[in-house]
Formats: structure tokens, sequence, C-alpha cells
């Protein structure tokens, strides 16, 4: 595995792709309103992201047709932009990626549409709170497997249980580099593995599950859900190690 450090220059190149990231998502929270459809968010990213002098680093990866994952209630991950119209107490989750001058950003948030139950807000809380719970305890020479061990105990200790078999990554020149970072520990020793050094820039992506953390892909081979069929959340942020810390680029 070769995990990448990056010069001070190229964070910053990555910082640029990440705000285009962070505005787009922000727009996202502020339409995601009833009536209007996934397509047309889809649309206003896009718009977005190409105004500021970037590509929408999802339309075509690995195939997948649009610039925003909008995932809808029990789709987790990856979901696909559709004409569905928002309705009230809807939890949609949006994951946006930037190609800005050969770099890459990549973030994610989920937002309850109007009035939630507080059952989808403590779902959502949950997300949120473990990606800003390891981020603020990241420290060079940890090791990334601790990373995930202290994601997987945080989101359990929250009664929730982490989606299998997908996670975060490094990022940089491409949309994904090594390492994977799951949130859950894949392996006995959170003691092994390679250690987080300054010059790191990688994806932290807190997938939540209620009762089950198997997931299932849909028939349009995309939408990923729990085998529980319940509703998920997802949050996502891009960090730099610097002086030992991680720095949250995908930021306004």
């Amino acid at each position: 595995m070769a995990i990448a450090l990056r010069k001070p220059d190229e964070i910053e190149k990555l910082r640029a792709a990440n705000k285009i990231v962070a505005g787009a998502l922000n727009l996202m929270r502020e339409h995601a309103k009833v009536g209007v459809s996934l397509k047309k968010l889809d649309a206003m990213a896009e718009e977005f992201i190409r105004s500021h002098g970037a590509k929408p680093s999802f339309k075509g990866l690995y195939g997948f047709p649009s610039s925003v994952c909008c995932s809808l209630n029990e789709v987790i991950i990856h979901g696909i932009p559709t004409d569905y119209k928002l309705h009230e107490g809807d939890v949609i989750g949006f994951d946006i990626g930037t190609e800005l001058e050969g770099w890459f950003g990549d973030a994610a948030i989920s937002v309850g549409v109007g009035e939630i139950t507080k059952e989808d807000e403590d779902l959502i809380a949950c997300a949120k709170d473990s990606l800003y719970h390891a981020i603020s305890i990241i420290k060079e020479g940890m090791r990334f497997k601790e990373l995930s061990f202290e994601l997987e105990k945080f989101i359990k200790g929250r009664g929730y249980i982490p989606l299998r078999s997908f996670c975060g990554h490094g990022i940089g020149k491409k949309p994904h580099e090594d390492p994977e970072i799951p949130n859950y520990l894949d392996s006995p020793n959170p003691k092994a593995g390679p250690k987080i050094k300054n010059g790191m820039v990688f994806c932290l992506e807190p997938m939540i599950c209620q009762k089950n953390g198997k997931p299932k892909i849909l028939e349009n081979g995309w939408d990923v859900v729990s085998e529980d069929g319940l509703r998920g959340s997802h949050y996502e942020h891009t960090v730099a190690i610097i002086n030992g810390k991680a720095d949250i680029l995908s930021t306004l």
C-alpha cells in the first residue's frame, strides 16, 4: 500500500477542489425542500460546480450517471437521482465529488426535509457526530485501524451499526486512492497496519445502519441499502494531516 504524502501546495490545490464541494453541498442543504425533484437538485449542483471551473467527478465514474449521489431514506449511499419529488419527513443524503485542475474533492451530508422524526434526527446526528469525533482524535502516528476502531465504537455507542463492505479512502490525483478506511475494525488488532503521517489526505465517511450492517445493492446497480430495510445516514469530509492534526479541506 503506497499512501501519498502531499506537499503544502498540493494540499492547497485539494482544498480548492473541496471548497467547491462544500459550496455545492450547502446549495443542496438550502434547496432540499418539499416538492423539489432529485434530478433538479443534481442539475443545480452540476451547474454550481462547473460555474466554479471544476468538473463533477462522479459523473461517469465507474459508470455512475449523475453528478450527485442522492440517497433517499432507506438508500444509504450511491443513490441515483430520479424524478422523485421530496416529501415532508424524508431523509436525503448528498455525496458530491469535484475535479479541479487534476485534483479531487469529496464530501457528503444527510439532511431532513421539513419536519422529521426524533428517530431520524438521531440517525443523522450519529453520522455527523461520529465523523467529527474521528476528526478530533486524529494525530500523527495513530494507525488507520485505530481510527476505524474508534469510529465503530462511537457508532455502536449510539446504538447503530456501520455499513459493511464500503469505506473511507485516500484522495488526491484520483478520486479514490490508498488507504481504505472502514468504519469498523476489519482485523483483530487495531495496532497493526499503516500509520497516519503529515501530508496524508483522505476521506472519512461514516455510513450508518440501524440493525444490520450487511449491504444490499438495488436493481439499478447503484443504490446501497441495509438488509434491515431501514433508513440510514451518511456524512463525509476530506481531511489533510497538517502539523500532526486533521485539517478539514471540504469546508468553506
